[in-house]
C-alpha cells in the first residue's frame, strides 16, 4: 500500500528549500504497560503507521486514574502530533467527580473508538448461579453480601450501584486497587463475589452469574447477560483514539481513516479475539462521539446518586 501524506508540513520545504524530516505523532497511553488501552493501542499504531507511511509511538504515562495522560493531550497543540489512546471514563466520569481534571469532555475530538470492556461477575462454584441467586440472598439478610470492584466510581462498582437500584437490594461495596485483585479475592472467599473486566476474569474457573453487556460476549456464550436475567444494567466501558479539539478536518479525516484501516488488518483482528473483544466493539468518530455523550450522562446519573457528582 502506497503511504499516504498526513501532513504536508512534514514534506514541505523550509525558507531554505530544505525539507523538513517527518515528525513522528506522540500518543499518550493513559496507565502502565498490559492495561487493555496498551495492548489495543500498540497494535493501532503498528497499523497506522503502515497506513499513513508515518511513525505513531505508543507512550505510557499513568497517574491519577489516567487523568494525567488525558490533561497533557487536552493541552497539547492540536495538529495532530499529539494524541491519546485510553478509555472513555477519563472523560465522561472523572470530570464529573470532585477530582480535579484540567479539561473537559469537549477538550477532545474522537477519532475512533477501538475497544469495549465488557463487565463481568465472578462468583465461587456452587454458591451463585446466577443474579437472581444473588439478590435472593442479600434481601434474605439485607447488606449481608460483600461484593469486590477495582475502585469506588469505576465502571465495575456503577454497574452494581444500577443493579442495586433496579432490583432494590442492598450489597456491601469493597473496594481494590486494580481489576484481579475481586476475582483473586472471591476466589479465596474473602469477599462473596466479585465484579470486573472479563480481561481480568478469562482465565479464572470460578462460576459467571452474569454478564453487565448489550450481548453475550462470543469468548463466554454460555454465560448470559445482566439483561436477559430480566435486569436491564449494561454499562459502557469504551475507549479509543481522541485528538485535542480544534484539529484541522482533513487531519482528522486522514486520522480516523488510518484508525478504521488498522482495525481491519489481521494482526489486530487476532488481538480483538485474545482480549476479549465483544461484536460491536469499535466504530468511527460519529459512533465513538455519540457513545461517549451517551455514557457521560449515564455517569452523571450514577455518580449523582452515589453523592460522587460535583454539584
Amino acid at each position: 500500500m502506497a503511504a499516504i501524506t498526513l501532513f504536508a508540513a512534514a514534506f514541505a520545504g523550509d525558507a531554505t528549500g530544505q525539507p523538513y524530516p517527518a515528525r513522528i505523532v506522540e500518543v499518550l497511553i493513559p496507565g502502565t504497560p498490559g492495561t487493555s488501552a496498551d495492548i489495543v493501542g500498540r497494535v493501532l499504531l503498528d497499523g497506522m503507521s503502515a497506513y499513513l507511511g508515518q511513525r505513531f509511538i505508543p507512550l505510557n504515562k499513568p497517574g491519577a486514574g489516567g487523568v494525567l495522560a488525558t490533561a497533557a493531550v487536552a493541552h497539547a497543540k492540536s495538529d495532530g502530533y499529539t494524541l491519546l489512546h485510553g478509555a472513555a471514563w477519563t472523560l465522561t466520569a472523572a470530570p464529573l467527580t470532585e477530582l480535579h481534571t484540567p479539561y473537559t469532555r469537549r477538550s477532545f475530538e474522537p477519532i475512533c473508538q477501538t475497544f469495549k470492556n465488557d463487565q463481568v461477575i465472578v462468583a465461587r462454584p456452587n454458591t451463585y448461579k446466577n443474579v437472581a441467586d444473588l439478590i435472593a440472598a442479600t434481601k434474605a439478610r439485607p447488606g449481608g453480601l460483600n461484593y469486590g470492584t477495582p475502585s469506588l466510581g469505576s465502571i465495575p462498582h456503577l454497574a452494581m450501584v444500577e443493579l442495586s437500584q433496579i432490583a432494590k437490594a442492598e450489597f456491601n461495596q469493597v473496594s481494590f486497587r486494580g481489576s484481579s485483585e475481586p476475582v483473586q479475592m472471591t476466589a479465596a472467599g474473602q469477599i462473596d463475589f466479585g465484579v470486573a473486566p472479563l480481561t481480568a476474569a478469562a482465565s479464572t474457573t470460578l462460576a459467571m452469574p452474569g454478564l453487565f453487556a448489550t450481548n453475550r460476549n462470543p469468548s463466554i456464550p454460555d454465560v448470559p447477560t445482566v439483561a436477559e436475567q430480566g435486569f436491564d444494567v449494561a454499562p459502557l466501558s469504551i475507549g479509543g483514539l481522541f485528538s485535542p479539539a480544534g484539529i484541522p478536518a482533513d487531519v482528522k479525516d486522514k486520522l480516523e481513516a488510518a484508525c478504521i484501516a488498522a482495525m481491519q488488518t489481521d494482526a489486530f483482528k487476532l488481538m480483538a479475539k485474545n482480549t476479549l473483544q465483544p461484536s460491536n466493539f469499535s466504530g468511527d468518530s460519529r459512533v465513538f462521539s455519540m457513545n461517549i455523550d451517551k455514557d457521560m450522562e449515564d455517569k452523571r446519573r450514577l455518580l449523582t446518586s452515589l453523592g460522587m457528582a460535583k454539584r
